[in-house]
């Protein structure tokens, strides 16, 4: 399955490696579209690769540590 996401990071979150740590603990493959970070907030567009329920899993893992994630499409 693919997947295409918004992402927002809160400024908590930016000395953490995110994006790496997600790839490992769930085996997804990422890309990212476009992105930018600056001390106070990080935005990014992702497309995720994946099965559904590890993909579900890794949104769920986002989403509890403050990332919000909007405008989710199913790639085909």
């Amino acid at each position: 399955m693919e997947v295409k996401a918004e992402l927002t990071f809160p400024g908590k979150l930016k000395d953490e490696a995110i994006i790496c740590n997600l790839c490992k603990e769930f085996d997804i493959i990422l890309n990212i579209v476009e992105a930018s970070f600056s001390t106070d907030i990080g935005w990014a567009i992702l497309v995720f690769k994946g099965k559904e329920e590890v993909l579900r899993s890794a949104f769920d893992s986002l989403k509890n540590k403050g990332v919000t994630i909007e405008n989710i499409k199913e790639q085909i």
